[in-house]
């Protein structure tokens, strides 16, 4: 059976004004390479031989650029919005297709997570739907200090915040699309909240590996100084 991929193509990018302007944000390059043939790349070299690209602003571009994905090694089918869905609702477009589990990750993120071994863990799990996660550590400013009343009991000098980010990665089974509405902009994040609210599992899959957003324009930048080297 075939090991698809749903790449989520159709974002404005308004916070990468100007560059979107006149290119969709997934065409954006890093070095020589548009971000979304580094993806598809990266998706064949773990195993996803069929990739749909999931777009709505600026579609032509897109499917102009890329033809069949034949050049890529990959079956490649563009799914056009007729009107904006979120990031779940284009799933539901291609629910005809999707037999099988099935990866969808944001057209917007720069990892090198082996695709596939997050794919596997999600077989071995029985819930619906995987979600990426990365920990982000921030530096903090300030040092903490803590009290009794008047007297300090102790200090902490400028410790990080760990949080964990969804890393826009998720492993879908097919079952999933029942809970997504048709016609409907529908946003992952609350399809995630639906579920936990119905007491639906959802597993996480930490990525350890090199994970970077480029929705904004200081973090693309900072992909075409760092990423341009894995390439």
């Amino acid at each position: 059976m075939p090991k698809r991929a749903i790449i989520l193509s159709g974002g404005l990018g308004t916070r990468l004004k100007p560059f979107t302007d006149t290119i969709p944000k997934p065409l954006l390059p890093i070095g020589e390479k548009a971000v979304l043939e580094i993806q598809i790349e990266r998706l064949k070299n773990s195993g996803f031989d069929e990739v749909v690209l999931a777009t709505n602003y600026k579609s032509q571009y897109i499917e102009n650029f890329f033809g069949d994905g034949s050049r890529y090694g990959v079956k490649l089918t563009i799914s056009k919005e007729d009107k904006p869905l979120g990031t779940a609702g284009p799933i539901k477009l291609l629910e005809d297709i999707l037999d099988e589990p099935f990866l969808v990750m944001n057209g917007d993120v720069l990892s090198l997570l082996d695709f596939n071994k997050m794919y596997q863990f999600s077989l071995d799990n029985t819930s619906d739907l995987t979600v990426g996660i990365k920990k982000i550590i921030m530096p903090y400013a300030f040092g903490n200090i803590y009290f009794e009343g008047d007297v300090v009991t102790g200090i902490e000098e400028k410790p990080d915040i760990v949080t964990y980010a969804l890393a826009g990665i998720y492993i879908m089974k097919p079952n999933i699309l029942k809970k997504i509405p048709s016609n409907t902009y529908y946003g992952i994040d609350k399809l995630i909240q639906s579920m936990l609210a119905t007491n639906n599992v959802i597993t996480k899959y930490e990525i350890a590996d090199y994970w970077l957003d480029i929705g904004d324009i200081e973090s693309y930048e900072k992909a075409q100084k760092e990423f341009v080297n894995f390439i």
